[in-house]
């Protein structure tokens, strides 16, 4: 499966795709499987062998045998029953096992898929989809595979094992039974070509409403700032009504398949009675052999209609593992062969242009020139584009027009590890992942020693509250662990910059979340981090500007105004009424 467009949504496995995908984790497990089908082979076999024996038993009361052969009897079904539970209790631990396993692998290429997918293309998926998809998606699959899976292993090899018995008995029985399988084989062919969409639609339907409330619980403070809460629910209202009408409609289609798989049994069973009937009277059979006969069908009820009727979750299942499937196979791009390092560590843009729908432009030809080793700050009012300009210049984004180049080379030749070593992005939007605090900083450089990650910290000014911390650089920190400040987590992301040691760094309001009272030495904290670097700057605070070398002014996506800071304030214009403001304050 390739990478579609960027634009596209994510997509969705076909059929054949999943099974291609699913069959091939299945080979590379190729003993589990076989170890798992002989162990539900063992099980089916004790569940026939009970209907069998009672045949037998029949056949010696008629005789008037002793009462050893009860004896016999019973002893076998005990037997028998003791030995299916085990074979049956194992298998559904072996499928659970084999089963999570595979699960595992999906899970981890889905999200590595979804990690390489360029930033524009999971943006117009909505981030709702591919959390559904690594939520529910995965845990219907996980359900499926734990609780209805090894039923459905079960019921068929039981089946088998069923109409293979009846026919060991007599031919005619066998055929009698294999009578009742057109009705079910055309209740399936009913239902599946019509289940699928619905499933499909439920699955489509619960992402969208996934996307409604991620985007509304992200947005909150933009909800409530431009006061549209009654338009957002209303818009999570008619998402869900519409996943709830999808949900009413596979209801009603799964009953009407039940009266028709209630059918099929019916005439099985009547043919089988009446077969038997007639070859015992005709002294074809004995009466044990018919009635074992009519048992065995009749002990096919509980697995065939469970196995018909857990089609429903089987269907379900398959559609949310077709989601994950259509992520995880996605190809990545390929990397180009190894190109020319950059001259140096200068950063240009040249005429720049970038849509996120294709349309509407939010740059318009923004050319900007970053000398290597100078530090550069974007102003301008909220929604001039300072972001998208910002993860355009770190390769996070790719213009629509235009060029970025990194020291005389464009980012698409540096490939994904070239970029990544040459130019770093902090935002806003930290994270600190869970576990011990000197691993969380060890992500930007995994070789790093103590003395290293100490290193930097001190570089930022956050080694003395880390050293504080109660194992200190050993703390668990993130979720589950202790719990750092906002500042201190923007901190963290500075050291990791300082242990990743890139030649371009690109600061997006990476200071934001100190408040006023952590904000000067958050900003000591970045100035230290990029001392040396080639930075650009996206400016929160206009304090961040006052040390540049150049501003930048940005307004509706084009630049208005540059140049140091004292000359911007004396031009009169744009950034000295934004400085006045700011001062004011």
């Amino acid at each position: 499966m390739s990478t579609p467009p960027e634009g596209h949504p994510l997509p969705i496995a076909s059929g054949r795709e999943t099974w291609h995908w699913t069959r091939a984790r299945l080979r590379e497990r190729r003993g589990a499987v076989a170890v798992t089908l002989l162990v539900g082979l063992l099980g089916a076999t004790a569940s026939v062998v009970p209907a069998y024996v009672l045949g037998v038993l029949v056949d010696r009361v008629r005789e008037q045998s002793g009462t050893s052969v009860i004896v016999a009897v019973a002893v076998t079904i005990a037997v028998s029953a003791l030995v299916g539970g085990a074979a049956t209790g194992l298998t559904s631990y072996l499928v659970a096992g084999l089963g999570g396993r595979v699960l595992a692998v999906l899970r981890e290429r889905t999200v590595a898929s979804a990690l390489a997918l360029p930033l524009t293309r999971l943006e117009r998926a909505g981030r709702g989809d591919l959390l559904s998809r690594v939520s529910a998606d995965a845990a219907e699959v996980t359900r499926a595979v734990s609780d209805v899976v090894p039923g459905v292993i079960t019921s068929i090899l039981l089946g088998t094992l069923s109409l293979a018995a009846m026919a060991g008995l007599d031919w005619r029985l066998g055929l009698a039974g294999a009578v009742a399988v057109p009705p079910y084989v055309l209740a399936l062919r009913w239902y599946l070509p019509r289940a699928a969409p619905h499933y499909a639609r439920q699955r489509a339907t619960v992402a969208r409403s996934s996307q409604r409330l991620v985007e509304s619980m992200q947005g909150v403070r933009t909800v409530h700032a431009y006061r549209v809460e009654d338009d957002h629910l209303r818009a999570v209202e008619a998402a869900s009504r519409e996943s709830s009408r999808v949900s009413v409609g596979v209801l009603d289609l799964f009953t009407r398949f039940v009266g028709r798989v209630n059918r099929a049994e019916f005439l099985g069973l009547t043919v089988i009675l009446v077969t038997g009937f007639l070859l015992v009277r005709a002294d074809a059979v004995t009466v044990g052999e018919a009635a074992a006969a009519a048992v065995l069908f009749h002990r096919l009820f509980n697995p065939i209609g469970m196995l018909l009727f857990v089609f429903d979750e089987v269907q379900a299942a398959g559609a949310s593992l077709a989601r994950l499937v259509g992520v995880a196979g996605l190809e990545p791009a390929p990397e180009p062969e190894e190109g020319p390092e950059p001259a140096d560590a200068s950063l240009d843009l040249v005429d720049v242009r970038f849509s996120y729908d294709g349309s509407a432009e939010v740059l318009h030809g923004v050319t900007l020139h970053v000398p290597a080793g100078a530090r550069v700050a974007l102003v301008g009012s909220t929604g001039a584009g300072k972001s998208t300009l910002a993860a355009i210049a770190a390769g996070s984004l790719r213009p629509t027009g235009g060029r970025v180049l990194i020291g005389g080379v464009p980012p698409s030749l540096l490939g994904t590890a070239g970029l990544r070593r040459h130019v770093a992005i902090i935002t806003q939007e930290t994270h600190v992942f869970a576990g011990p605090l000197v691993e969380d900083l060890r992500l930007a450089r995994p070789g790093a020693t103590a003395e290293q990650v100490a290193s930097a910290l001190e570089t930022v000014g956050a080694l003395p509250w880390a050293l504080a911390l109660p194992d200190g650089l050993d703390t668990v920190v993130g979720e589950g662990g202790h719990e750092v400040s906002p500042a201190q987590a923007q901190q963290l992301a500075l050291a990791r910059l300082v242990l990743a040691g890139p030649a371009v760094a690109v600061l997006d309001e990476a200071t934001a979340e100190a408040g006023s009272m952590g904000a000067r030495v958050l900003e000591d904290s970045a100035a230290a981090a990029t001392r040396g670097r080639t930075t650009l700057v996206v400016a929160h605070r206009l304090t961040q500007a006052v040390s540049a070398d150049r501003v930048v002014v940005l307004e509706h996506g084009r630049i208005i105004e540059e140049g140091p800071h004292e000359r911007l304030v004396a031009a009169g214009g744009r950034y000295a009424r934004l400085w006045e403001a700011w001062e004011s304050r």
